[in-house]
């Protein structure tokens, strides 16, 4: 077992240093933004963000899945090149079909929420950006599934890095608006798609396989509501914020959500690794001891990133410019959140096992479904804060109904109440902390938070489940 770790810390080591790159990357690029743009006139960037991540997850209709699932479940290089060929012919289907919505439904898009005069041209360059990312994100991910780990990092910080340099040239030296960060998207993903030409070409082929396509479908297709509920409780608050509020709160809460994805420099590698080290154990006799270690391991190590998250914040945010002082408070329950969003894939491994991924649709689609209610109620009201609630109960709920499911498709040896008081015990130590800054209470309040925290992980014990010996440990 131990080796099958290190294979996974292994990779999840490289994944994770690619997405403090990244991530660095992007947080050396905010203040730059927010030197260039103030808060409304950032409301577009977050908007055009936050629309492509819808068409994301149209375009890939549950074929990341689907393909992660079949590539590991044949041993024939042929059928494998066959899967992936078959996936990027639907991704390419998609962008067309959603580049004749655009231009159908794009006027009425950009007038009502971008309130821009050049907001359907930015919805156009927002459909390129998508065809270059479909053609880049299905070859990273073969190469991922290849265990070819250093050349996906590589290969991804080196687009972020073209972005940050092109976002800076075309802000200084060309246009001082949104078109200057939206072309160094396109540039920097035309480049990377001509490095990736040759496998690229690999994957072209226009011949559909009747055979392939049911399968990938078959899978796949069930968990498209759960996508679409999936960006509707990670994106559409902010159009709820252009509609029922101003620009102003729609640039804070952008501002906010992109440095609650700090936690993702503890997440991200972990998820990339994850599908295929999983998908591979899965029929492995110590599989379910494993998996109940790095469910343990995962969740101590997001919950002190959001507490983290939420002690430096205050300092964090004076790196931007003026305006965007309000946003710090939001951002460590974002983060917790956004943690939640991640989590949900490491303790859902039964579902996708047993290929019951209609669960995370109805899970995700209920939390949707509230998330919307939330935001109508709260906002009106509560503005950014109402948001920030929403966001974090619908989330909650959807990864509580997942891991039941899952546990009763293919019950994994952990404890459900410890996993619960550490998170809950969390959350109460991040408000806390969050309302000791804002009232500018004495720092060992939050000390305090920290210290109750520590206490609640020897209490449960947890040291004690990541030591047990797995069944092929106990046979030798």
């Amino acid at each position: 077992m131990l080796q099958k770790l290190k294979g996974l810390g292994g990779d999840s080591l490289l994944y994770a240093l690619m997405n403090v790159g990244t991530k660095m990357i992007a947080f050396i690029m905010m203040p730059v933004y927010t030197h260039f743009l103030t808060a409304p006139e950032y409301a577009p960037v977050d908007i055009i963000d936050r629309w492509t991540s819808m068409l994301l997850f149209l375009v890939i209709l549950g074929t990341d899945s689907a393909l992660a699932f079949y590539y590991f479940d044949t041993k024939d290089e042929n059928k494998r090149k066959v899967y992936v060929q078959n996936v990027l012919n639907i991704r390419l289907a998609m962008v067309l079909l959603l580049f004749l919505v655009v231009v159908l439904v794009g006027p009425f898009f950009a007038d009502t929420l971008l309130k821009s005069e050049n907001g359907l041209y930015l919805l156009y360059l927002s459909i390129a950006i998508l065809l270059l990312d479909t053609l880049s994100a299905l070859v990273l991910t073969v190469l991922r599934y290849e265990f070819k780990t250093l050349k996906v990092v590589i290969l991804t910080v080196l687009k972020m890095l073209l972005v940050a340099i092109g976002s800076y040239l075309f802000l200084e030296l060309v246009i001082e608006s949104v078109e200057g960060i939206i072309y160094a998207r396109i540039i920097s993903g035309v480049l990377i798609v001509l490095l990736l030409a040759r496998p690229l070409a690999k994957a072209i082929n226009f011949k559909i396989n009747k055979e392939v396509l049911k399968d990938l479908l078959k899978y796949g297709l069930p968990l498209v509501p759960a996508s679409i509920a999936f960006w509707v409780i990670l994106n559409s608050s902010s159009f709820f914020l252009a509609f029922m509020k101003t620009a102003e709160d729609v640039g804070i809460y952008g501002v906010a959500t992109k440095f609650a994805a700090l936690i993702t420099l503890v997440t991200s590698g972990i998820q990339m690794a994850w599908r295929p080290y999983s998908m591979s154990l899965k029929d492995k006799p110590d599989s379910k001891e494993l998996f109940s270690k790095v469910y343990l391991i995962i969740l101590i190590m997001g919950t002190v990133g959001v507490l983290v998250v939420a002690t430096i914040m205050p300092y964090v945010i004076l790196l931007l410019g003026d305006g965007y002082e309000s946003a710090y408070q939001y951002v460590a329950l974002l983060a917790a959140a956004t943690f939640l969003n991640f989590y949900y894939l490491i303790i859902s491994v039964g579902i996708f096992f047993q290929k019951k991924t209609k669960i995370i649709s109805y899970a995700f689609m209920a939390a949707a479904v509230l998330n919307i209610i939330l935001n109508l109620l709260l906002i009106p009201k509560y503005s950014i804060w109402g948001v920030v609630v929403a966001f974090l109960v619908s989330n909650i709920i959807a990864v509580i109904y997942i891991f039941i499911k899952s546990q009763k498709i293919y019950y994994v040896p952990v404890s459900y109440w410890k996993m619960s008081l550490i998170f809950l015990i969390m959350l109460i130590g991040t408000i806390g902390i969050v309302y000791v800054q804002e009232n500018g209470l004495s720092p060992l309040y939050i000390a305090l938070a920290w210290g109750v925290y520590l206490v609640t992980l020897l209490i449960t014990r947890v040291d004690k489940e990541l030591r047990k010996k797995t069944i092929h440990e106990t046979a030798n």
